[in-house]
């Protein structure tokens, strides 16, 4: 009798360990639909809390690009050429500072094969000192029978002068429209910031090129313009060719860069 007591014992105790234990409070539903009604608006919810995290994600991918590129406009990374500060517009005397020298800013200028323009620096170069502002002109002309928009991509290069390239003016911020067989001279106002005679990696710079790709523009899915061109090539065209983080996926309709003009 005691074998068989013990014996049932333990048959419960382990019926009992096996059984799932409810975790947190069970829902009392007062009919089936009720029960049907509260599980569809659970699934709901996870659909929608699933759904905010694709899109979040999609929307970093699509913002990685543009992103970057602020990111360099920014800290003038990969060649991009920094926007100015006013109070940086000091131009430094060799007299005062014996490390101030005038520096050679060579321009070129190149239109992608789609684009129908005449492009093309009015000099080749200029001399400037640092925080000293400088204007440069652009000539551009619409050789076909048709109004056509362009975009200009820029760079500058040795990269590391691209920090103190400032510019305070230039066609290049906003998109340029010419008529049928219409001539324009585009202004550019810039500077090199003081600080680059503080930076030992520029120490021995003495000539610095800037450089412009005019580019037919289009108008992507948000109705912004944008170069009509490969992302490969805009992205050569910036200098961002040889940087992972910039790339997009390669697209099938290809256009070359032709050179207008070097210095």
């Amino acid at each position: 009798m005691a074998t068989d007591s013990n014996s049932d014992k333990s048959s419960s105790s382990s019926s009992n360990s096996q059984r799932p234990r409810a975790r947190g409070p069970i829902p009392q539903y007062r009919n089936r639909e009720e029960m049907y009604a509260d599980r569809a608006r659970k699934n709901r919810s996870l659909l929608m809390y699933t759904g905010a995290i694709m899109i979040s994600f999609l929307g970093l991918t699509y913002a990685a690009v543009p992103l970057y590129r602020l990111f360099c406009s920014a800290t003038g990374f990969a060649g991009t050429p920094n926007r100015f500060a006013p109070s940086r517009l000091i131009a430094v005397d060799p007299a005062d500072n014996p490390k101030s020298r005038r520096i050679k800013v060579s321009f070129t200028s190149s239109t992608s094969t789609s684009l129908p323009w005449t492009f093309k620096p009015a000099q080749h170069h200029v001399y400037v000192l640092p925080g000293e502002s400088s204007l440069a002109f652009f000539t551009a002309k619409n050789n076909s029978k048709e109004d056509i928009i362009g975009v200009a991509t820029y760079n500058v290069t040795p990269d590391r002068i691209a920090p103190y390239f400032s510019k305070i003016e230039c066609f290049c911020f906003d998109e340029q429209k010419l008529l049928p067989n219409e001539t324009v001279d585009m202004p550019l106002l810039f500077f090199i910031d003081k600080d680059v005679l503080d930076d030992p990696s520029c120490r021995h710079v003495e000539d610095v090129v800037l450089s412009y790709t005019f580019f037919r523009a289009r108008r992507n899915n948000q109705g912004h313009l944008e170069p009509d061109a490969p992302e490969e090539v805009i992205q050569k065209s910036l200098g961002f060719e040889s940087y992972e983080l910039a790339k997009k996926a390669s697209e099938s309709k290809t256009v070359s860069v032709s050179g207008n003009d070097q210095a």
